[in-house]
């Protein structure tokens, strides 16, 4: 090979990894301006929040994957070549990212079956919290103290999930202990009188008032009654404060353990 021919050859490849480059940062350049254009155009859409992270994503990867393919192909370096090197070095990948691939699946999954959404009060395992994001990879949750979880979303799709707030109403149950030398229907009466003070209580189901146990030492009552989800714990928190206070006004003892030692002579 002569001098004169290597010239011609490192001008050829020379200009075509600079029209190469120039695809590159022009397309780099152009997905951002996609991606932001896409943006406010999902952003007028009345869209869930979770599938509008989970498109914004997409679309930067795919837009990223054509620019890079197209200048590759300008470069003159073989796209069967690209794709043959992709698929040998993927398997490589996948068995290394394991984890990370079934984040993903794990992503897709919530994004399509929506066992969850944002916004949404939800318990998996020992962890309960609202979701404030479903990524590709990870679910953001915020735990009633306020700390921040983020959790691999593989946990999300092979774990049960109770979910608190997609009903929209719950059931609530609060139990009473009362003393065994207590009037019956005088129990029932003063619970009922403390259910009816409550507006937010929801008439059907109709709430009713139980004996739900005779204990050891005391007889158990129930209060039952639905609610609204976002009015639960004001509910549950008044009938306990309240309960108390009413049941010592009405004379009603409220038990607690105790032992009678009987000596003998």
């Amino acid at each position: 090979m002569d001098v004169e021919h290597l010239v011609q050859m490192l001008q050829t490849q020379g200009v075509k990894l600079l029209y190469g480059f120039l695809v590159l940062v022009i397309g780099l350049f152009l997905v951002h301006w996609v991606v932001k254009l896409t943006r406010n155009k999902i952003d007028k859409v009345k869209i869930e929040p979770t599938l509008r992270s989970f498109l914004d994503n997409l679309v930067r990867l795919v837009l990223y994957i054509v620019v890079i393919l197209t200048a590759a192909g300008v470069m003159g370096i073989p796209l069967t070549s690209i794709v043959t090197l992709v698929a040998s070095a993927g398997v490589a990948i996948s068995l290394a990212m394991q984890g990370a691939l079934s984040n993903l699946v794990g992503g897709v999954t919530l994004l399509l079956l929506k066992p969850i959404m944002v916004g949404e009060y939800v318990k998996v395992g020992d962890i309960e919290g609202t979701v404030k994001g479903i990524g590709a990879f990870y679910t953001d949750l915020t735990m009633p103290d306020n700390r921040h979880i983020c959790m691999p979303n593989s946990n999300l799709t092979n774990t049960a999930i109770i979910n608190y707030t997609r009903e929209g109403t719950r059931r609530l149950d609060v139990t009473y202990s009362v003393s065994y030398n207590a009037d019956m229907d005088q129990v029932f009466a003063v619970l009922m009188e403390l259910v009816n003070r409550r507006a937010d209580v929801l008439p059907d189901p109709k709430p009713v008032v139980h004996l739900s146990a005779c204990a050891e030492s005391s007889l158990v009552f129930v209060v039952r009654l639905w609610c609204k989800t976002a009015d639960y714990w004001d509910i549950y928190y008044f009938l306990l404060e309240e309960g108390k206070r009413a049941l010592d006004q009405a004379g009603i003892e409220i038990p607690y353990p105790q032992m009678d030692v009987h000596i003998k002579q």
